[in-house]
């Protein structure tokens, strides 16, 4: 993501300050995220993604390498951040993808989510545990997911996950970008107009 959305923001015209205003975020960090400096987390991103009127997988991949049927490998995701980060590891799947409504990743989560924030974003969340152990923690509740199990929720609700017992779980994370949806729609309905 190092200069997509830095290109995405210039194709647009935006200044930092517009694009930081609108997203949510300060100027200062924003301009560590284009220069590469900071890697913002799933919520971040879906807010620049909004702002910049553009699915969420766009800030992943270049509109060149968008494909109507992409297949990741298993040694072929793309680390999205680096193998040091204390927090949540993401890699990016599927990033090639055309036109979707929703966004893959394997994340893998930190053992301690004490100093994780809650995170919230428009959209849904789907949790499929690959590998180990996980707790979805919600501010009313802790689930404990293993193996197999899954999870569903809408992302407005603040949450976040951490890997139980000695390693880090292995977790597929589906997210839907609301905001692709609005644009299928209007597709479907030519006559709908959007706000």
């Amino acid at each position: 993501m190092i200069n997509r959305v830095r290109q995405l923001r210039k194709e647009r015209l935006m200044t930092l300050e517009t694009l930081a205003d609108r997203a949510g975020v300060t100027k200062s960090y924003l301009s560590k995220i284009e220069r590469g400096q900071s890697v913002p987390s799933i919520a971040i991103s879906a807010s620049l993604a909004k702002a910049l009127d553009v699915p969420l997988d766009n800030l992943f991949a270049d509109a060149e390498e968008l494909t109507d049927v992409t297949v990741t490998r298993a040694g072929e995701r793309r680390p999205l951040t680096s193998e040091d980060e204390a927090g949540t590891r993401y890699e990016g799947m599927a990033l090639e993808a055309g036109t979707k409504s929703m966004t893959p990743f394997m994340l893998h989560p930190p053992l301690d989510a004490g100093p994780v924030p809650f995170r919230d974003h428009p959209g849904e969340e789907f949790l499929f545990v690959h590998h180990g152990r996980a707790e979805l923690i919600l501010p009313s509740r802790t689930i404990t997911l293993g193996p197999g199990d899954c999870a569903y929720f809408k992302a407005t609700q603040p949450h976040k996950l951490r890997s139980l017992g000695t390693e880090r779980a292995a977790v597929l994370l589906l997210v839907s970008d609301a905001h692709a949806h609005v644009h299928a729609d209007a597709a479907a309905a030519p006559g709908l107009r959007l706000p």
